[in-house]
């Protein structure tokens, strides 16, 4: 496990829970124990879910649409957050 604190936008892959094996998008840091996060679909932007980073695994890619978007107006389409995963599962796809 590392002990880093996943960014706002970063992919996360979650370890634990109902949603266990599936991605989704950091949108906020609450503090360094726990993020919410969010994947556009069955967890939507407004229905963040706060998860203990011990549950989550960071993976190296962060959404430049989700940061700028957040940072611009304080929040993100639930388009965006499904794009940034899809987007993700499929650079993974190419590369394993």
């Amino acid at each position: 496990m590392n002990e880093e604190i996943p960014q706002i936008g970063q992919i996360v892959k979650i370890l634990r829970g109902r949603d266990a094996g599936q991605f989704a998008v950091v949108i906020a840091v609450e503090d360094n124990r726990y993020v919410y996060i969010a994947d556009g679909d069955k967890r939507k932007f407004d229905g963040a879910k706060k998860k203990n980073l011990l549950h989550l695994d960071p993976q190296p890619m962060i959404s430049s649409e989700v940061v700028n978007s957040i940072n611009e107006i304080g929040r993100v389409t639930n388009g965006k957050l499904r794009y940034a995963v899809q987007q993700f599962i499929n650079a993974s796809e190419v590369q394993s």
